[in-house]
């Protein structure tokens, strides 16, 4: 499995001839050195309804037709706009041709700004463990520290977890610490920082205090597990 970081919360998983995409947050991403008119996606994995997640979806699914996994009332608000979308929830599971998804909690906040201001209710924020060829990754999504990160973490044999630790708006480096130990995950990555002057962070000396194995990725950068 390959894994592609691209700023904010934004993951290019390649495995097995599939191309999937997790919060495709491309355009007005400073981070990003991407164009979404540039990449291939076959399933777009979505944690939740705020704009920097949802990214570039729509533009990225109107023109590849990929399929877009997401929480219910987000799945729902995109099949309105004439997407392919596959609507799930907190707790479920489901084994697709490429993979399987399961949604976990997340503590946040779900809506989605349209351009003339309208806000539309998304349903609830989560995580996602996406498991393909018998690799395990999770993405937590936009989170505060929560205690069944431990169970989540017994209960799942994780290769690698992409884990907020921005500040203001989700967990921030000490709760994230926490979280890297409750998954024990064999890999710890930090995401969701320094896209915004509020969550402005330093990586290095997150990964530096942690007690797990973590890394640093830059944007563009690949890992293969």
């Amino acid at each position: 499995m390959k894994i592609t970081y691209h700023g904010h919360s934004v993951l290019h998983v390649e495995e097995g001839g599939h191309s999937i995409w997790v919060d495709p947050f491309l355009s007005g991403n400073e981070l990003c050195t991407i164009r979404s008119d540039e990449i291939k996606a076959d399933v777009i994995l979505l944690t939740h309804g705020h704009n920097d997640h949802v990214g570039d979806t729509v533009k990225i699914a109107q023109r590849t037709n990929a399929l877009i996994v997401a929480p219910f009332e987000l799945a729902e608000y995109l099949e309105s706009k004439g997407l392919q979308t596959h609507a799930m929830h907190i707790g479920g599971g489901r084994a697709f041709n490429w993979g399987k998804v399961k949604f976990t909690q997340a503590f946040h906040g779900s809506s989605y700004s349209e351009e003339d201001g309208t806000v539309v209710y998304t349903g609830m924020p989560a995580g996602i463990l996406l498991t393909m060829n018998g690799k395990t990754i999770y993405h937590a999504g936009d989170t505060a520290l929560f205690s069944d990160m431990k169970m989540i973490g017994e209960r799942n044999a994780i290769d690698v977890a992409f884990l907020p630790i921005g500040d203001n708006f989700t967990m921030g480096p000490e709760d994230a610490k926490d979280a890297a130990e409750w998954v024990n995950a064999k890999l710890t990555v930090p995401i969701h920082y320094n896209t915004f002057p509020p969550i402005k962070q330093d990586p290095h000396a997150f990964v530096k205090q942690l007690k797990v194995k973590g890394r640093v990725l830059e944007s563009g950068e690949t890992i293969t597990i």
